[in-house]
């Protein structure tokens, strides 16, 4: 992929959904968890994810990767399904 329609797909995406960010605080909350959990690399971004799952109210986390999703608590796990 061209680093054009890579920008095009992510313009795509900003267009039609919408962008949830966390703040200092929850994002900090969420690295201290995951630490306590002995979570670390690139499962932290799965994590993030998560808590901003969580802040959105979603019902449902699509994911092909369930088992890092699951290991992040009842809260996050309860919301994870494969598509």
């Amino acid at each position: 992929m061209t680093c054009e329609q890579a920008l095009l797909f992510l313009e795509d995406i900003r267009q039609r959904f919408t962008t949830v960010v966390l703040d200092e605080d929850e994002y900090w909350t969420a690295i201290n968890e995951a630490a306590a959990e002995q979570i670390v690399g690139g499962a932290i971004y799965d994590a993030l994810i998560g808590r901003c799952a969580i802040k959105a109210k979603a019902t449902t986390i699509l994911t092909w990767n369930v088992a890092h999703f699951r290991r992040l608590g009842s809260d996050i796990a309860k919301r994870v399904q494969t598509p």
